[in-house]
């Protein structure tokens, strides 16, 4: 396959800029709907929402964000062995579109509580298997635009990341402003125009990808799919939703024990069947090396997600209860400060990106472990600022808006640290045959954080009922995710050695 040596975008190969906006309708599409998760489910039946109580809540929002990153690892094997990844985008987009405007028919759904839930999580469930589709092969196909030691590669990743960001951005003002201050419904029905704008988008500039992404057996001067191809994407998302209607409607009336085994048994399955695909996709020394490191780092990734993903649980509630949201006689939405973060991002993204080129110029560029122990470290001193606010707003006060904002500014110049890094690192250690699958395994390791982030209150509360005295959940995230970023930083040369040349 030929690398894109152009550098009509930015510097960088023109197709950047077709996935740039691809993810940028797609995480506003995600982001929306996850911007009014939490405060949906908990708003009172006359309201709209479910009246659920919050750690209830917290669970739902963990197991829906931690799920959306275990379906990549379905979606990269299939991308790599039997559909590429043009297709599985367009079948995950078509596929999470469906998703959304079934939240939104539950939000505006008249029945009784039960057919509403039964609606809902139907469209939790599509959205998250349409995502597995979506979400590893679209960043796969970044990395396939560079060659592993292209110095622009890291710095693509970012200005990719920056498109992820510009829809984080966007999404809450937009559809978390719809659900919030006029109906749920509407919220949900713009996650899902989005979704379709960014499928559509897609459509119409895959000619800038070359032969990027094309099934695995089809002729390499190909760069564009075949009637047939778009039948088999029209028959994966019917079977999709049929599966999610027919898994939810089944797992709904069996026995709890079996619920629990079924749970255990699929779980069990996936996990031998990845090793499996691994074991088989692995030769030699030096790309077991590599492996290794992805593995390693993804234990890390899980510290940093499960304190980054407060964002939408103790975040979003501390906004909603705690913080001074008053301008006037105007109240600012709770959902908005989901945007902060990225709005942090479209900012200093670009010199973070310009950055990483200077210390690299200057042979100083951090390696990437340093810089994930780095981005570790500013997420717990972002931590610890928000412990501080939460001591302020005790006794039913206020706190100024500037305290989430300066934790999200610390916390954002951590991602920056780590995740557009991750990406770029995954795509340059796999084995050539393994890059999707390996990015599902990546993905993984988000879902591990994203759950154990919506239990991190749970966790507290259970250690001060164990010790006997309170554990403020802030001040325990602080001191674990520091302690696991001086880890980190502690065995970067090792971790730098196995990578065996790859920067």
């Amino acid at each position: 396959m030929t690398k894109d040596k152009n550098t009509a975008f930015f510097g960088h190969p023109m197709g950047l800029s077709s996935l740039f906006a691809t993810e940028m309708w797609e995480r506003f599409s995600y982001y929306g709907m996850r911007a009014l998760l939490v405060l949906f489910l908990t708003a009172t039946f006359a309201n709209g929402g479910f009246e659920m109580a919050e750690l209830d809540a917290f669970t739902i929002y963990g197991i829906f964000t931690g799920l959306v990153y275990v379906t990549p690892i379905i979606g990269g094997i299939l991308a790599d062995k039997i559909l590429g990844q043009r297709k599985t985008i367009y079948i995950g987009g078509l596929t999470m579109a469906i998703g959304q405007f079934m939240l939104a028919y539950s939000a505006m759904s008249d029945g009784d509580v039960d057919a509403r839930k039964m609606l809902f999580f139907t469209g939790l469930g599509i959205l998250i298997l349409g995502n597995g589709f979506f979400k590893p092969n679209i960043s796969t196909m970044v990395g396939e635009l560079y060659d592993n030691n292209d110095p622009r590669k890291d710095g693509g990743f970012t200005i990719f990341y920056m498109g992820i960001n510009l829809g984080a951005f966007l999404s809450p003002l937009v559809a978390g402003y719809l659900g919030e201050q006029i109906a749920w419904e509407y919220g949900f029905m713009a996650a899902g125009v989005g979704m379709l704008l960014g499928t559509t988008w897609f459509f119409f500039r895959s000619h800038t990808l070359g032969n990027i992404g094309m099934p695995p057996k089809m002729k390499a001067e190909k760069v564009r799919l075949a009637l047939k191809d778009w039948g088999n994407i029209v028959l994966y998302v019917i079977g999709l939703v049929g599966l999610i209607l027919v898994f939810i409607y089944s797992f709904s009336v069996l026995d709890e024990s079996i619920q629990t085994w079924t749970i255990r048994i699929v779980a069990t399955t996936g996990i031998a069947y990845l090793l499996w695909s691994i074991v088989k996709g692995t030769n030699g020394k030096t790309e077991w090396s590599r492996v290794a490191v992805i593995m390693v780092l993804a234990v890390f990734n899980i510290f940093f997600w499960s304190g980054f993903e407060q964002a939408g649980t103790t975040f979003t509630i501390f906004a909603k209860e705690n913080t001074q949201r008053m301008i006037g006689n105007w109240e600012i939405p709770a959902t908005w400060f989901q945007s902060v973060n990225a709005i942090f991002i479209v900012l200093f993204a670009p010199l973070f990106s310009v950055l990483w080129l200077k210390l690299d110029k200057a042979k100083l560029n951090p390696n990437t472990p340093m810089k994930f122990g780095w981005g570790m470290l500013l997420l717990s001193f972002g931590f610890v600022i928000m412990a501080f606010a939460s001591q302020r707003a005790t006794g039913g006060n206020l706190v100024s808006p500037m305290w989430l904002i300066m934790v999200f500014m610390l916390h954002t110049f951590g991602e920056l640290c780590l995740s557009p890094i991750g990406l770029s690192m995954v795509t340059k250690l796999s084995p050539p045959k393994l890059v999707s699958t390996m990015m599902g395994v990546w993905m993984g390791s988000f879902a591990a954080g994203n759950f154990v982030a919506s239990q991190m209150k749970a966790i507290s509360i259970s250690l001060e009922s164990s010790l006997g005295r309170e554990v403020p959940v802030f001040w325990f995230i602080a001191i674990e995710t520091a302690t696991a970023g001086l880890i980190l930083m502690l065995i970067s040369p090792w971790l730098k050695k196995m990578m065996k040349g790859i920067r």
